[in-house]
């Protein structure tokens, strides 16, 4: 019989030196594997810790900034602006109607002022207007307090609001209100102080009626006497209200003072 010629397959040389046989392709990409990630050490996980704290720091730390502009600018907003306002107002002295003394800006330092120039024969516009002054008082004691706002009417028609009539007039809208007259040389002084517009009919006769053509506006003044803001016919109570109070946070904000006494004068 002739024996089959099986070929003899000799071991390869991991056979040979392990007993075990495997691919050699498989442990060349093992290899490779354990070299690209490397070792994970201690001091590995340190320095990653590190770097993620780090990172967590900063984002803390940038969106705190991010914060703090956003209050900025809501701060910003909340303000009053202001583009360039005219000069009004200033130093004068008028007659207070309530006790016939001399009344002025000086007595109203430390205290804001809302004034408002009109006559007592106005049939409409000016109780309008003062009773949207005296809405504007009450808001703010409720939401401020007493003696903050000082409400003021000044005539234009000294001819017939002498004091006794004066008096009697701003009775009718807010105990506070005070009403200054004066003669027509004073009156015609500060309402050229305030740029107001007053005409009244050529050659008026004692006795006869007529009517005084007047810029209608409430002027606000801060408690140095410094013209703030004027809110015009169409101005709703809600409105000078909120627009005073931001004034008044502004004021405080900045360090401002306030007299918050009773203006004696007004009683006297």
């Amino acid at each position: 019989m002739t024996a089959s010629a099986n070929p003899v397959k000799k071991p390869s040389i991991n056979t040979m030196t392990t007993g075990r046989f495997y691919s050699t392709s498989t442990s060349k990409e093992e290899i490779r594997a354990k070299a690209a990630v490397g070792p994970f050490t201690f001091k590995a996980a340190a320095v990653f810790l590190g770097v993620g704290v780090g990172l967590l720091l900063y984002f803390q730390s940038e969106k705190k900034k991010v914060a703090e502009i956003r209050k900025q600018k809501e701060a910003e907003k909340s303000k009053p602006q202001s583009y360039g306002k005219p000069k009004l107002g200033g130093d004068y002295t008028l007659t207070n109607a309530e006790t016939n003394k001399p009344f002025g800006s000086e007595d109203m330092k430390g205290k804001f002022a809302l004034i408002y120039f009109g006559f007592t024969h106005c049939p409409d516009i000016c109780p309008e207007e003062l009773d949207k002054m005296a809405e504007v008082v009450d808001m703010t004691k409720k939401d401020i307090g007493e003696n903050v706002l000082v409400p003021v009417f000044i005539t234009c028609d000294p001819r017939r609001d002498t004091r006794e009539i004066v008096k009697e007039y701003v009775k009718d809208f807010h105990e506070d209100l005070i009403g200054l007259t004066g003669d027509q040389d004073e009156i015609k002084r500060v309402a050229k102080l305030f740029r107001v517009y007053v005409s009244s009919p050529p050659d008026i006769s004692e006795g006869d009626d007529y009517l005084v053509d007047h810029s209608i506006f409430f002027y606000l003044m801060d408690p140095e006497g410094k013209f703030l803001d004027c809110y015009a016919q169409n101005s709703e109570a809600e409105g000078v209200s909120e627009s005073f109070k931001k004034y008044y946070n502004a004021y405080i904000e900045s360090g401002g003072k306030l007299d918050k006494s009773p203006i004696i004068s007004k009683k006297e």
